[in-house]
């Protein structure tokens, strides 16, 4: 929605100060040039129906009445166009205008919206991801809304234009003068023909804009007070209890399917048919507060692989040759992926940060949630579900193998990081900045103190600031994850053993400096092998695992594993689930591994909408369709064969055929003839 649309402005348009409206009320004050107030007014005449005879077939009551102000509704602009705004739910809307009502003024107020994901600061109208990274939206408090010339839903005013629109509106209902004229500074003119039919008009564009006629630029819009007066679908709202709490962790590249969206949106997507379903299967319980909600956040490990920190990218785009770009960059960017999490350096990068986020995420959750006490589940698609089963695979329960955790985790603690400002900005390749951070007297720790606004302000421009903050926010998990870890151990340390703690020191230095290392394939007695490194802890035990679409099976099986045995299970998860498409091209079975004397056909899962799913649907129509075709062409060979091998028929008889017919059909005429002579001669 630009800014000339909804009362905030154009470039390229003269501006016109504020007139008084035709009954002499006035709305805004201020001066106008003749000639375009001459021009506007002939426009309008024109275009608009200001006539009294054109509102004689409308049944409105344009005398007093009584004015009720208008109910709000809070919504959201979903992109940056300015042009995609979505309502809150009735919920959301009603929290938000109770706080903005009780409000202070210069204080701040947050309110938690859409199941807790966001955060709504009511002074900045600003809407904030709370779980992932994501630009801040616009908020409005929305009373006036317009309909655009291509676009058929209605678009909400800026609360200003709104105000003084409801302005004018309550005088006119309170008065009982209707007709009236709103021109505003930036040229858009409003008028008030009755109460259900307002129009707005564009500003006179200069004559050398290109168009084609005045008409089409002041052409009138439609104008509705109030959401109950448009078309808009609101949503139900969510329930505030979440029974079941589900991390979900993306697979090769930053797209996570055909549409190339992110795996915030997929993740979206997945939320919103869970709360469907609960809505058409589950509404008397929902509404009794027997059943709450499934949650679902993504785990994103993508950025953090490919991000300024590890230099990957850089280092791939050097030796990338430069002949089909566009096919070498999707490879980069998502095969290389798998090559990635075999390498035994960049696997420790993924694992870390699959682990790291996860336990976050737990984490905040619960501090934002503090009654749930449901239960935990991880999903992975495609290699996030091998990361998965590495993970889960190697999660320990027992006391000693908790112990060792502890030492590497306080070891890793108490390595000396020797990382100074000058190295850290120097891997980012901002050398040329570190004179205006030490002008400052900054350090890396007063540097991560340091906001957005503030770097702004002593000239950072705005790509080295964000990966300043980039790096400050890296620094900060990996710092939080550490002193996570240790926490959850033993809280002594045994130094009994230097050589040991020294050999952890060396392990932890050359897995996070290391450029090539090698491949050490630790094999179990049950036979799974992985990518010797270290694994990280999960702080929580998860209840059931989803693999969507999963190489896990192909993996193994290039591992060197030909079969898992039967009484394996993980040691802190509970149930495995192998969910796949059977058109999938990545997807592979496991069942075949565990029991490879028995032929075990996949459970079809149901559609939760009771029909067939497509794949289903279009393989019984088409061998429905080859059926009848099958039956319809052996048919037709049947009765054309059938034509063939019939014995040929003469058209003619043969001679003595005829003779024969000839003597029998005298002989029948004589008969015929003697039988009349008798009846004459007895009549007679």
């Amino acid at each position: 929605m630009s800014k000339d649309s909804t009362g905030g402005g154009a470039s390229g348009q003269e501006r016109v100060p504020p007139l008084k409206d035709s009954d002499s009320s006035t709305v805004q004050e201020g001066l106008s040039t003749g000639a375009d107030k001459k021009q506007t007014a002939a426009i309008l005449d024109e275009t608009s129906p200001s006539s009294a005879e054109s509102f004689e077939m409308l049944d409105v009551d344009l005398g007093r009445s009584t004015y009720e102000p208008v109910q709000p509704h809070w919504f959201y602009c979903r992109r940056a166009n300015d042009k995609d705004w979505l309502p809150f739910s009735l919920e959301d809307s009603i929290k938000l205008e109770d706080a903005l009502q009780n409000l202070k003024k210069g204080e701040e107020s947050v309110v938690a919206v859409e199941g807790g994901r966001y955060d709504v600061r009511l002074t900045e109208r600003l809407r904030y991801a709370v779980y992932w990274d994501q630009a801040p939206s616009e908020v409005r408090r929305c009373t006036w809304f317009f309909k655009g010339n291509d676009d058929p839903r209605y678009m909400p005013y800026p609360e200003s234009f709104s105000d003084n629109l409801e302005d004018a509106y309550m005088i006119a209902v309170t008065l009982g003068e209707w007709k009236r004229k709103l021109e505003f500074p930036t040229g858009e003119t409003v008028i008030l023909h009755n109460p259900k039919h307002i129009m707005q008009y564009q500003p006179i564009m200069l004559a050398d804009d290109w168009v084609s006629s005045p008409s089409e630029q002041t052409r009138p819009r439609t104008v509705k007070r109030g959401i109950e007066n448009i078309a808009v679908d609101i949503p139900e709202g969510e329930p505030q209890t979440v029974d079941h709490l589900v991390f979900m962790v993306h697979g090769i590249g930053p797209a996570c399917d055909l549409r190339f969206r992110s795996i915030i949106q997929c993740v979206n997507d997945f939320r919103s048919t869970a709360l469907s379903l609960l809505s058409s299967h589950c509404r008397l319980a929902r509404e009794e507060g027997r059943v709450g909600r499934v949650e679902f956040l993504p785990v994103d490990w993508h950025s953090a692989l490919h991000g300024d920190a590890t230099g990957v990218d850089e280092s791939i785009q050097r030796i990338t040759l430069p002949s089909i770009s566009r096919l070498r960059h999707f490879t980069n960017d998502t095969l290389l992926d798998l090559f990635f999490y075999n390498s035994p350096t960049y696997c420790q990068t993924i694992l870390d940060t699959v682990v790291t986020e996860v336990n976050r995420l737990h984490s905040l959750f619960c501090f934002r949630h503090p009654a749930f006490k449901g239960q935990v589940s991880l999903v992975g698609h495609s290699l996030g579900s091998l990361i998965l089963f590495d993970l889960l695979t190697n999660q320990k329960t027992n006391s000693d193998d908790l112990e060792q955790e502890r030492k590497n985790a306080c070891s890793d603690l108490g390595f000396p990081d020797k990382e100074n400002l000058e190295d850290a900005l120097g891997r980012l390749g901002l050398e040329k900045y570190i004179p205006i951070l030490k002008n400052q007297e900054m350090d890396l720790d007063s540097l991560s103190l340091c906001t957005e606004t503030e770097l702004e302000r002593i000239g950072i421009p705005l790509g080295p600031r964000k990966k300043i903050l980039d790096l400050v926010s890296r620094r900060k998990i990996l710092k939080d994850h550490k002193a996570r870890m240790a926490a959850m151990m033993m809280p002594s340390l045994d130094s009994a053993d230097p050589n040991k703690a020294n050999a952890a020191h060396r392990q932890s230095y050359l897995r996070t400096h290391s450029t090539t290392s090698a491949v050490d394939y630790k094999y179990f007695d049950v036979g799974i092998g992985q990518v010797s490194i270290h694994y990280p802890q999960l702080s929580f035990h998860p209840h059931s695992f989803f693999a969507f679409g999963s190489p896990i099976g192909m993996f193994l099986t290039v591992r060197g594993l030909k079969r898992i045995d039967p009484d394996y299970n993980f040691p802190t998860c509970k149930a495995f689930f192998n969910i796949y498409h059977p058109f999938d091209p990545v997807a592979y079975r496991i069942e075949p591994m565990i029991v490879p004397d028995a032929e075990v056909e996949p459970m079809l899962i149901p559609h939760h909408k009771g029909r067939k799913r497509m794949h289903l649907e279009l393989r019984e129509s088409l061998t429905r369709m080859g059926a009848d075709l099958k039956n319809n062409v052996i048919g037709s060979l049947r009765t054309a064969w059938q034509s063939f091998s019939r014995l040929p028929v003469a058209a003619l008889p043969s001679v003595e055929e005829a003779v024969c017919a000839g003597v029998e059909t005298k002989t029948s005429e004589t008969l015929e003839t003697e039988g009349s002579l008798k009846t004459q001669h007895c009549c007679f």
